[in-house]
């Protein structure tokens, strides 16, 4: 008889995650901002030895057009092996592809080809609403029971949002995660610390008030998301919520600690009503509470008005608008996305409460339309946006595009996209790799990066 063996990406601890194998291949998912064509999950090469090297080698366009396709994730992932609800033998097969815009779900199957995906099944936005009662499903994260999704409107696209469960396997959607939401209106992003049985979520708005653009009534008045929540894991019930205050708008994402002993994790807001500016908090626990503490400021730049969108003209400055942050397997380095400067910041966050800077490029920005070596232009538009960072903690890819209707506030003309990497150092400090500068055709943007066999952001471990 043969023995079942665990999918060998699936690894115990993330020391353990950290001596895998690097990645190949890297999935983006990218979206036609006229909604003329299908959106798309382009395979890209990310193999040094390959003769495609840095270049698209598949697109899989949707069924469907207007998806917005934006985060994603897999099926199954490293968490299928802890204790509380093992299922040591699930592999890490599919990836979970939502479009924000459309609430479609689409299962890609990665394993009889890896370069050239294909669509397995389609969860329709009926489907997910008569069993949910969601819509504008965001983030998606493996757990130890099954895929958790986290949507952002109830079935009429309003508050609330919320966090709903599909099978990993049938990717049937199974129902509402939350037994008891409490004051819980406003949703974004979900993730948790396993050992210490708490998941988090963290706001952004309801559809209306983001589908057709930010509005500076809503900004202004400090009615986007600005609180974290703490609840209970296995009895799904809402414990805390901490609010961060009407001067700091959009609390986003989530990255704990991968080591499970640690209580303790990052979350960036995007913008301070004060002074535009951009912040890192730490959310730790404080005797038998959680409690936050902000850690990084990050300035917005003085600007000529003249060459500033409409939106920002009146504030002479551009905000660092610090739209993703992601933390490597070790705990040791935070990176932070600046999509309005052009900024990506390298933190050593060794002492979470006491981050020291230890890497900056910049490229693109509002103003800066700074340039990159492997680059035809010499200017470039977007800027960092979503970045993925390779087990080992050696590489680090990101992309320029945040949403749709948004890159048009803050980039007029429309932002042509584009995918780069950085080479990072054991012990800090970061440089593009010259070689790798993945220019989009035009008809699309790029958004998340997923790494094939996981990566920083995929995965949760229960063994430290």
């Amino acid at each position: 008889m043969g023995t079942w063996k665990p999918d060998p990406s699936f690894y115990p601890s993330p020391r353990m995650a950290m001596k895998a194998e690097p990645e190949t291949l890297a999935y983006v998912a990218a979206f036609d901002p006229a909604r003329k064509v299908p959106d798309h999950l382009a395979v890209v090469d990310v193999d040094p030895k390959s003769s495609t090297y840095g270049q698209i080698v598949h697109t899989l366009s949707m069924p469907n057009v207007g998806d917005e396709l934006h985060h994603f994730g897999w099926n199954a992932c490293s968490s299928c092996l802890c204790p509380n609800a093992p299922h040591p033998h699930a592999e890490r097969r599919y990836l979970v592809v939502p479009g924000l815009k459309s609430s479609r779900i689409h299962i890609v199957d990665t394993k009889p080809d890896a370069r050239r995906p294909t669509i397995a099944k389609v969860v329709e936005p009926a489907e997910v609403a008569e069993r949910a009662g969601y819509t504008r499903p965001h983030t998606v994260h493996c757990g130890p029971e099954g895929i958790y999704v986290a949507a952002l409107g109830n079935a009429e696209g309003k508050a609330p949002g919320g966090v709903f469960l599909m099978d990993h396997e049938t990717f049937d959607v199974r129902g509402r995660w939350e037994m008891d939401r409490g004051p819980q209106q406003l949703s974004y992003d979900v993730w948790w610390h396993l050992g210490h049985d708490t998941l988090v979520t963290s706001e952004w708005g309801t559809p209306d008030t983001f589908e057709n653009g930010l509005v500076p009534e809503i900004l202004l008045g400090a009615k986007y998301g600005r609180r974290l929540h703490f609840w209970d894991l296995h009895k799904r019930k809402h414990l805390q919520t901490i609010d961060f205050g009407d001067k700091y708008q959009l609390v986003f994402e989530l990255r704990p600690a991968h080591d499970p002993t640690k209580a303790y994790g990052f979350v960036n807001t995007v913008l301070c009503l004060e002074d535009l500016s951009s912040a890192i908090w730490v959310w730790h626990r404080d005797g038998d509470k959680w409690a936050v503490t902000k850690v990084i400021d990050i300035p917005a730049e003085p600007a000529d008005p003249d060459t500033l969108p409409p939106m920002l003209k009146g504030f002479g400055a551009v905000p660092p608008l610090v739209t993703d942050i992601d933390l490597s397997m070790d705990d040791r380095f935070l990176y932070v996305s600046c999509w309005g400067t052009g900024d990506l910041l390298q933190f050593d966050v060794s002492d979470p409460f006491k981050p020291k800077q230890t890497g900056k490029v910049r490229i693109g920005g509002i103003v800066a339309r700074a340039s990159h070596p492997g680059a035809k232009n010499g200017t470039l538009n977007g800027g960092p946006q979503m970045v993925e960072i390779s087990r080992d903690g050696r590489r680090v890819y990101f992309t320029n595009s945040l949403y749709g209707v948004i890159d048009e506030q803050f980039y007029p003309e429309g932002i042509d996209g584009w995918m780069v990497k950085l080479d990072a150092k054991p012990d800090g400090g970061i440089a593009f790799d010259e070689k790798f500068f993945v220019e989009w055709p035009k008809s699309h943007r790029p958004h998340q990066v997923r790494l094939q066999g996981g990566d920083c952001s995929s995965d949760s471990y229960c063994y430290p």
